[in-house]
């Protein structure tokens, strides 16, 4: 085996939601799910003692967008899945294959599913004509967004902890300040709700010409990795509004430090990665 002589295996790699477009279903099962198994069986025969793998909160899929309306989703590890597309579908069959390996042969397996953290531009051309870049990025840290610093002390606590743990799955995201009870205006007034939590949001935002977004529609709750792993992120919106506030870099220095890597050999025109 490949692995003999390895004590913990981190599963990051993966084909990612912008692949979605340029490649086809047959390569996300080989590479997210036959990759994933091939390593799971290998850990299993050499005898590894953790194994963490990077999954994504995109297999909660259409868990996440609520009808209008109704309030935002509170999404913790309870909800059930609806995967949007292949990529939600590969990540989660990978998933239910770590638990398997687990409860076939005691394989500690912790999964983290990690919200973004990537500095690509955002996907959607709406976002990209709205909101400058940062702008949006900052926006995200109140509910989808983490530094990567942060996913790094995430993994290796993770690998620290699999073993006393087992088997569990985390959402790896930046500490939200919302709340359960807020969440009907969350979903219609947000810039009301995020004034009441950062009174000196509405000033910082308009010297630099920033706007919040007027309705944020899903909150990603990481209490359980903060409780069961120990997990204490340092970056989220109140870290990054103090920072844009006094013209400091709100990325951490790993996160300025890794940049970009882009998801494709080429460039696309309209937007980071066709979708």
């Amino acid at each position: 085996s490949f692995m003999r002589g390895i004590d913990g295996v981190l599963h990051t790699a993966t084909l990612h939601k912008p692949h979605v477009a340029t490649h086809s279903r047959q390569d996300f099962i080989d590479t997210n799910i036959t990759g994933t198994l091939n390593l799971l069986e290998e850990a299993v025969s050499a005898g590894v003692r953790t194994f963490v793998f990077t999954s994504t909160t995109s297999v909660f899929g259409r868990a996440l967008t609520p009808s209008s309306g109704t309030p935002a989703a509170w999404i913790t590890e309870d909800v059930v899945p609806v995967p949007r597309n292949i990529y939600g579908v590969t990540k989660l069959a990978a998933e239910n294959l770590c638990e398997l390996s687990h409860r076939d042969h005691k394989l500690p397996c912790l999964i983290l599913r990690t919200s973004r953290f990537f500095p690509e531009a955002d996907d959607r051309k709406e976002t990209r004509d709205a909101y400058a870049d940062d702008n949006a990025k900052v926006n995200e840290f109140l509910y989808r967004r983490a530094d990567i610093a942060d996913i790094v002390t995430a993994h290796l606590l993770a690998l620290e902890r699999a073993r006393s743990i087992g088997f569990g799955r985390y959402i790896i995201s930046a500490t939200t300040p919302f709340s359960q009870n807020g969440l009907q205006e969350l979903h219609t007034n947000t810039p009301a709700v995020v004034e009441r939590h950062a009174p000196s949001y509405p000033d910082v935002y308009a010297r630099r010409g920033w706007t919040m977004f007027p309705a944020i529609d899903r909150v990603y709750v990481n209490e359980r990795a903060r409780r069961e792993l120990g997990w204490q992120p340092r970056v989220d919106f109140a870290y990054v509004l103090n920072c844009v506030g006094t013209g400091d870099d709100f990325r951490s220095p790993l996160a300025q430090a890794v940049g970009s890597k882009g998801y494709h050999d080429v460039v696309f025109e309209d937007g980071p990665y066709p979708t």
